[in-house]
């Protein structure tokens, strides 16, 4: 039980991580774009799967295509995608500008992360409250003891604050880089 709980924490914190990973900060990152589609050959494709994808400078991410036929599907899925970005063509490939953030930019982009950090730690709680309600179905049914209900549950209330603690230091950090950078 108590690896359950664990592997759904780290699960939800790989979540929250990702999450915070999408969430742009004026700075060109790959994972911006890890889930833009683009209609190639019939079918709906991801980005790195028909193309290179690199990043130029601070604020610039290039994707060359592998076949240069698809130049025009990657700048629609790009636009598609609503990023918040430009894009050019240029020389068989796309070219994606990530703009300066404005100060209600990154305002709306903290409150993002602080709703994506909201969810991380109700998703928490909810696993919490499962892992509590397993041990004392367990009690219960005389499969475990009153002291080694106890024990367990002293050990996932520990588990569920280290990780809130967990959840507070990555949106602060992430705060800061929104705000910052």
């Amino acid at each position: 039980m108590n690896s359950a709980f664990k592997d759904s924490i780290h699960l939800i914190t790989e979540h929250l991580k990702g999450e915070f990973a999408l969430i742009r900060t004026g700075r060109a990152t790959l994972q911006l774009v890890d889930s833009v589609r683009v209609e190639s050959y019939g079918s709906l494709m991801l980005l790195n799967q028909i193309g290179t994808l690199s990043i130029e400078d601070a604020r610039t991410i290039r994707i060359s295509p592998w076949d240069n036929s698809v130049v025009g599907a990657i700048e629609k899925g790009i636009i598609k995608a609503d990023l918040g970005v430009t894009t050019s063509v240029s020389d068989g490939g796309v070219r994606i500008h990530f703009p300066e953030l404005t100060g209600e930019t990154r305002e709306r982009l903290v409150k993002i992360a602080k709703e994506k950090h909201e969810e991380a730690r109700v998703s928490l709680k909810g696993e919490r409250n499962k892992a509590i309600s397993a041990i004392e179905s367990q009690k219960k049914g005389n499969e475990i003891g009153e002291d080694e209900a106890s024990s367990a549950k002293e050990v996932i209330e520990k588990i569920t604050v280290d990780t809130n603690k967990e959840f507070d230091a990555l949106f602060a950090a992430k705060k800061e880089e929104i705000l910052t950078i």
